[in-house]
């Protein structure tokens, strides 16, 4: 196996434009049919089972990879910013690709030593053998996919967000309660659409797109009044794919709980423990809050009542 490096440096990422560098296009947190209410909240703190391993135990050298020496990890194709930039999660741009390498270096791997695969949301989630050490695309952990995957602790701290056109029915809206008669419309399996169901509970039912650019073109043609998204979806939406984008507000956390998305590994890898270590790792040196900063920092949208 291939000896342990020092640790890989945190390249200096260029300013990107606003459009590019912090806004997304965004597979929005997709959640399975399955999850119930009470799944779609993360557990903040990740599987709270797992114990610290020794740092001795989490090396290239000791880690039980998929393949020796290297350290494999999954995305789907497309890659959206600002999560991936150019599609291409081997550049080192984007939230998602920026904590991947964090990741990687945390666990002594340089960026030589890091292997991208392309792997399907849906296959990610499914149990079953993987072909990876870990996934990083936007997945929520939930209980319901605890059942058949294994989760890092969480690495992303999600905020739904609503938005709509400057001048609609639900634009200026302060409050939860100003959205009950809006026509609203999420991606299909997402934790947005069920933050529409289970949080705001409109009288009228919500559309189902199986993309966020149909949901889009659905705003755009008048066909419903918002759509939710997570917050940095939303600012990519308002300011590129829409003329008159606005975003209403955020929506609360529901009952104070977090959503979170983690990595995802397969049931019972032996390398859970050691990602959740790595993650633990760069949340509590701020290293997770650098890399939000750089790739989705954005004045605040404002919060719903």
């Amino acid at each position: 196996m291939l000896k342990t490096s020092r640790r890989y440096a945190l390249r200096q990422l260029a300013v990107a434009a606003l459009a590019a560098a912090t806004l997304a296009l965004t597979a929005c947190a997709p959640t399975d049919e399955a999850d119930s209410a009470d799944d779609t909240s993360s557990d903040t703190e990740g599987d709270t089972s797992s114990e610290t391993p020794a740092a001795d135990e989490c090396t290239p050298d000791t880690m039980e990879t998929v393949a020796d020496g290297t350290l494999t990890i999954a995305t789907d194709d497309p890659a959206y910013e600002p999560w991936f930039v150019d599609n291409d999660p081997t550049n080192g741009k984007g939230y998602e690709s920026a904590v991947a390498y964090a990741i990687a270096e945390q666990l002594g791997y340089t960026a030589e030593q890091v292997t991208w695969v392309k792997v399907p949301f849906n296959k990610v989630v499914q149990p079953g053998p993987k072909d990876f050490d870990f996934d990083i695309n936007q997945v929520s952990i939930t209980e319901a996919r605890r059942k058949a995957v294994d989760f890092s602790s969480g690495y992303y701290d999600v905020v739904q967000t609503v938005i709509t056109n400057s001048g609609s029915s639900i634009d200026g809206a302060t409050s939860v309660a100003d959205l009950a008669d809006a026509k609203l419309g999420a991606q299909v399996g997402t934790t947005s659409y069920t933050a529409i169901t289970d949080q705001i509970q409109p009288s009228r039912e919500p559309a189902v797109f199986d993309t966020n650019d149909q949901a889009v073109q659905a705003l755009k043609n008048g066909q419903i009044d918002g759509i939710v998204v997570d917050l940095p979806t939303a600012y990519f939406m308002t300011a590129v794919q829409l003329d008159d984008g606005v975003i209403v507000g955020q929506l609360p956390l529901p009952e104070g709980e977090t959503e979170q998305f983690g990595a995802v590994l397969g049931k019972d890898s032996p390398l859970t423990d050691c990602v959740t270590g790595a993650v633990d790792t760069l949340r509590e040196d701020g290293v997770l809050d650098q890399i939000g900063q750089e790739w989705l920092a954005q004045q605040g949208a404002p919060e719903l009542s």
